[in-house]
């Protein structure tokens, strides 16, 4: 098996592998299809509205960060994700239902989405997790990339197939999909062979708590530089679920169709970067940097286009840069984070990414309305510019930031410096 797909020799990583991808391909299309249930159906075109309901989504994680940390390194990480798989499945189960009988308002919007969140929040510091109980070590790096390649791949495919089949059947029917594809999902978590994972030794006491994780990456700057491009990238920048489609729906004036097509052109360039990495192997640090300028820039481009068809095909380099800083940075922190303190750590990594949407997409949104649609576009390109410059900066001033990577206690830690120009070596066995 080659090089980019050598973690799928691995037979519960081809399980959970081919189990996200289904599950991926269908929270995409109900993504878009809650999109335009929010800012067409059930509202004329209020980006705001659509920005509250992005918050309800990622409100419980700011709110249970700590607790699902916790969890993550306290409990069977496969039971954790089977139950936020079945909760996710009802809450979408429920809202089809509504919106296909017609008695659905904004209100079961925002309180379904907040029960995805319930979920998701718990879900996210585990799913990080456990990807490092599936597979060994040395293809850590790889099954994390083909993990975004899976979550590309859907974002290539969903957007397109749900913008059509709004057209075609509906709203509620393609949020209906959703619940299958949660199906598939949990069928996948039942299927694997508990005698192939290897999983972290749960923590206990003082040592299992949020606060001996706090301490643990405020003793690490080059993990909290990582959590910072997190933050900056994920966090701050991806707000693509309002700015595509304010941007398609109101700078272009374009229906669901071409809405979709928004996505999956973004879709592209990110599942270029996922296999990109996938194959190159160890991460470096550089190609974070290289992502936010890439962001920055493209997103730039973007976000001044005229026509339509210049911002979609714009959409592939930014979606394509946008990945290669997250997935790069996201091996980074897995593999420079001690495995009992991995859970934890993963909480404070979708705490950067995906916790901060309740306080930022609300005002992405009051932007759109304010100052236009393509004010949605530029938030995330000052934003993630000017984190690129202060880091790029102290960088090149402190050449002794370091990247120490935990592994088993057998092992010794190793440092790296110089984390532009240096490689994460193979742990020794």
């Amino acid at each position: 098996m080659s090089q980019t797909f050598s973690s799928l020799a691995n037979p519960n990583y081809r399980i959970w592998f081919v189990g996200g991808l289904v599950s991926n391909i269908g929270g995409w299309m109900s993504r878009t299809a809650q999109a335009w249930l929010v800012l067409v159906v059930l509202t004329d075109g209020n980006a705001q509205a659509l920005g509250y309901q992005t918050a309800a989504v990622f409100l419980p994680q700011l709110l249970l960060n700590p607790v699902a940390g916790i969890v993550a390194d306290r409990f069977p990480k496969r039971a954790i994700l089977l139950v936020g798989c079945l909760v996710s499945m009802t809450s979408a189960a429920m809202l089809a239902t509504l919106t296909i009988t017609g008695h659905v308002r904004l209100w079961h919007v925002f309180a379904l989405s907040f029960v995805d969140g319930l979920a998701m929040a718990f879900d996210m510091p585990a799913r990080q997790a456990f990807v490092s109980e599936m597979v060994g070590f040395e293809d850590l790096p790889n099954a994390i990339s083909l993990n975004s390649a899976s979550f590309n791949a859907a974002r290539l495919l969903g957007p397109g197939i749900g913008g059509a089949l709004i057209a075609l059947v509906g709203t509620g029917w393609v949020i209906a999909i959703n619940v299958v594809a949660f199906a598939v999902m949990a069928t996948a978590l039942l299927s694997m062979r508990p005698s192939l994972l290897h999983p972290a030794q749960p923590t206990k006491g003082k040592d299992g708590g949020f606060v001996a994780g706090l301490r643990y990456v405020r003793q690490r700057p080059d993990l909290v530089a990582l959590l910072t491009v997190g933050l900056a990238v994920g966090g701050l920048g991806f707000n693509y679920n309002i700015s595509n489609a304010v941007m398609a729906t109101q700078a272009f004036a374009r229906g669901a169709s071409d809405y979709g097509i928004v996505g999956s052109a973004m879709g592209i360039g990110a599942l270029a970067a996922a296999l990109w990495s996938a194959h190159r192997g160890r991460p470096r640090l550089r190609h974070v940097l290289m992502g936010m300028a890439g962001y920055t820039l493209f997103n730039l481009f973007s976000a001044l286009s005229g026509w339509f068809w210049l911002f979609v095909a714009l959409q592939v380099p930014v979606g394509f840069f946008t990945i290669t800083a997250l997935v790069t940075g996201n091996s980074l922190l897995q593999t420079a984070t001690a495995p009992q303190m991995r859970g934890r750590v993963m909480a404070l990594w979708g705490l950067a990414i995906m916790g901060v949407a309740p306080l930022v997409s609300p005002l992405v949104g009051w932007l759109g309305d304010v100052l236009g649609p393509r004010a949605t576009v530029l938030f995330g390109v000052v934003c993630v510019g000017l984190v690129f410059v202060a880091l790029t900066a102290t960088i090149m001033h402190n050449d002794r930031i370091r990247v120490r990577l935990d592994w088993h206690r057998r092992a010794p830690w190793m440092r790296i410096e110089r984390l532009i120009t240096q490689d994460i070596p193979q742990p020794r066995r």
